[in-house]
């Protein structure tokens, strides 16, 4: 989705002085399937101006492929349009000297307020009746801190309003739009857990019950 000039001013006016790399805007159709919230682009990301392009994306697409979906059938955007990064001072065996290193890292709540016009564009521009949060930083961005993954991924919560930037532009509010929500493990967690995959596996049938029943309708 093209973000209007102004909107992007606003938002590097925002995020100034933070460590956050570039600006990549949301991808896929306006009427989506699905729409997927994940947390920042990555290094790969912020090159390939494609969400979800490295190896977290992979399992993104096995996941949507379980249910029939492919890529171009969801929209695809997170809490944080840039790469966040730290910097850090390593030494190189390779080059026999002191080099600088900007990894990849979480965004800060700060990051994350900075970027909340993006994400509030997208929604009221967007027409679909799921929204997807993978991982816990999407899911705080829309229904706040008290929100956790390991207890509520699995099911839809339904017709909740969630958190968009407020009037003085300085914290959030709730919607009056009502949204329907589906909390879902980061593509990027069996990495780390292995165990979590036939979880995962579930959880996006239930996701595939969803929109076969919605279409029944």
């Amino acid at each position: 989705m093209k973000y209007p000039t102004d909107l992007v001013t606003l938002v590097r006016k925002r995020a100034q002085g933070m460590k956050l790399e570039g600006i990549n805007e949301g991808a896929g159709p306006t009427k989506p399937k699905l729409i997927i919230i994940g947390e920042a682009p990555g290094r790969e990301e912020i090159v390939s101006h494609i969400p979800f392009h490295g190896d977290s994306g992979k399992e993104l697409m096995k996941s949507l492929a379980s249910i029939g979906l492919k890529r171009e059938d969801v929209y695809i955007t997170s809490a944080v349009r840039s790469r966040p990064y730290s910097v850090k001072k390593v030494f190189s065996k390779k080059e026999n000297k002191e080099v600088t290193k900007t990894p990849n890292r979480k965004p800060t709540k700060k990051e994350i307020l900075a970027h909340a016009p993006f994400l509030d564009f997208e929604l009221k521009n967007l027409d679909c009746n799921l929204i997807v949060a993978v991982g816990n930083t999407a899911l705080e961005r829309l229904l706040g801190p008290r929100n956790k993954i390991s207890n509520e991924h699995g099911k839809i919560i339904k017709k909740t309003s969630i958190l968009e930037l407020n009037s003085n532009l300085d914290g959030y509010q709730w919607s009056k739009k009502k949204y329907n929500i589906f909390p879902e493990y980061h593509p990027a967690a069996v990495f780390y857990n292995r165990k979590l995959t036939t979880q995962i596996e579930q959880d996006w049938q239930v996701i595939g019950r969803y929109l076969r029943d919605e279409n029944n309708e």
